[in-house]
């Protein structure tokens, strides 16, 4: 195993202790009793499934909430504060899964904003993009330029723009909550040696991930959370990524990949020479019924370009594009739905789902015939079936009612998940639909999607984790620099051929 961040620092007082911390929602017992300490110099990860309380126990740390009891020290001083602003003033600074960015503030801004550098009412645009730039060099992104608006970056680099906002606060203690999902290996590479830079340093980090092989990398010691309470806390070494995941789940995982069924011969969706806005080359896909087809590249290779110009968001620009026969190159989502194809956008928070509203309208409003008659919506009926996806679909939540933003990253990725099997689309355009998610939920949608596919469902599968292409898919597509460039079964690839295919276009 790698040598975590750094090397492991002598033992010393933390820089912080949180005892005692407990919260509720209601009825809803979401932490209880949660004791986590974090040394100088030291990385602490935070394990558990989704909902089990990792994001409600970094809100307190953050101020976001307050705990109904137990309390908090940083450098051996009470810590209590009063919210976000707070926190980060004191030296707690947050990267949390969701982007928070301004996209029509430029990198600059939104890293700077809030503690824009000023004298005598001026505001120092020299000295904030000196420190702007400071910070993207540190994480080896120079090449994102302080005045792009964010709008225009992909996603993967607005990640980048976070954690760098983070770095130029100078924390104390760095919360890190899944801030690979959307990097490309070489930029998460590039984020480990930030973090081995920042703990020798001394700056205390708290980990969140469900990639169990980053964690084993770059933590010295780990919390692990079940059900709001903790199960486990020690440290890393000799810790194996199954130890992590009993120690996660309390029973064991046995297989993480389902094998796949032959798929069909029949051809149900096809594109020949497609180009989308965004697009740096056209591109060829064949997907057939009952089959997996995963698209695998680099973090801007052109996957998700080349799923939105097939679903219409983006527009088309030339090709054809054939769906049950009919062929056409004109036509938005809306056409695509009514032909019987779902998309799941890699940006849950932006336009993936609405996340003010109830759970049960997300999972409904791409089809509320089966609920409506003389031009109302029997909300009972369309309750009871909401319910039903919920308890199929294992999704925690307290209520079909309840809104979408109070759930769980994993719980709401299920319910987007649930909303494409209730619009019953035969063709399934799923981009990331394993980010952010917990290792126990990711093999249920794996499963899912295994049994989707052997009921005649087919699926496209946009992944920046390999392996799961590989144990899931029947057949890969690589991207690389906006082009289709290698096309094999699943079962002529290995993550090693996969990456160097993907890093430098070579079949």
């Amino acid at each position: 195993m790698t040598e975590p961040a750094g090397s492991r620092p002598a033992p010393s007082p933390p820089v912080l202790v949180m005892q005692g911390i407990s919260k509720s929602f209601g009825p809803t017992r979401a932490l209880q009793d949660v004791d986590m300490e974090v040394g100088p110099g030291m990385v602490r990860a935070l394990l558990g499934e989704n909902g089990a309380g990792k994001s409600t126990l970094m809100k307190i740390l953050s101020g976001a909430l307050r705990p109904d009891s137990g309390r908090m020290s940083l450098d051996g001083r009470a810590y209590a504060p009063s919210g976000p602003l707070d926190g980060r003033r004191r030296g707690v600074s947050m990267i949390y899964q969701e982007l928070n960015l301004a996209p029509h503030l430029t990198v600059e801004e939104n890293i700077m904003l809030g503690r824009e550098t000023h004298r005598w009412g001026f505001v120092r645009r020299a000295e904030m993009r000196r420190r702007v730039r400071e910070a993207l060099d540190l994480i080896r992104h120079p090449e994102v330029a302080p005045e792009t608006p964010v709008r225009r970056l992909r996603l993967g680099l607005r990640q980048v723009v976070e954690i760098a906002r983070a770095l130029t606060e100078k924390a104390r203690v760095l919360v890190m909550d899944e801030p690979t999902s959307s990097l490309s290996r070489e930029d998460t590479e590039g984020l480990f040696q930030v973090i081995r830079r920042l703990a020798d340093e001394g700056v205390s980090i708290v980990y969140i991930s469900h990639f169990l092989e980053e964690v084993r990398r770059v933590a010295h010691s780990l919390t692990v959370l079940r059900d709001g309470r903790v199960t486990f806390s020690g440290a890393m070494e000799g810790l194996r990524a199954d130890d992590l995941v009993r120690l996660m789940v309390g029973r064991e995982v046995r297989e993480i990949f389902p094998r796949p069924e032959r798929c069909g011969e029949e051809v149900v969706l096809s594109a020949r020479g497609l180009k989308g806005r965004g697009m740096q080359a056209p591109a060829d896909l064949v997907v057939r019924r009952g089959e997996i087809l995963g698209l695998a590249g680099l973090v801007g290779a052109g996957r998700t370009e080349a799923l939105r110009a097939v679903f219409g968001l983006d527009r088309r620009e030339r090709g054809l594009l054939e769906r049950n026969g009919i062929v056409r190159l004109r036509g938005g989502p809306r056409l695509m739905i009514l032909r019987g194809v779902g998309y799941l956008s890699e940006d849950r928070q932006g336009e993936g789902l609405a996340l003010g509203r109830s759970v049960a309208d997300n999972l409904t409003l791409s089809r509320l015939e089966p609920y409506s008659r003389l031009g109302f919506l029997r909300l009972r009926a369309r309750g009871r079936e909401a319910g039903a996806w919920l308890e199929r679909m294992n999704i925690r939540a307290r209520s079909v009612e309840q809104p979408l933003e109070s759930l769980s990253g994993g719980n709401q990725q299920k319910v987007a998940l649930a909303r494409l099997l209730h619009q019953q689309a035969d063709i399934l355009l799923l981009d990331e639909p394993t980010r952010g998610i917990d290792v126990v939920s990711k093999t249920q949608i794996y499963e899912w999607i295994t049994r989707l596919a052997a009921g005649g469902k087919s699926v496209v599968f946009v992944g920046s984790y390999f392996p799961e292409l590989i144990g899931v898919c029947h057949r890969i597509v690589v991207f690389h620099r906006g082009r289709a460039v290698a096309d094999r079964p699943a079962s002529g690839w290995d993550e090693r051929s996969l990456t160097a295919c993907a890093a430098v276009g070579g079949a």
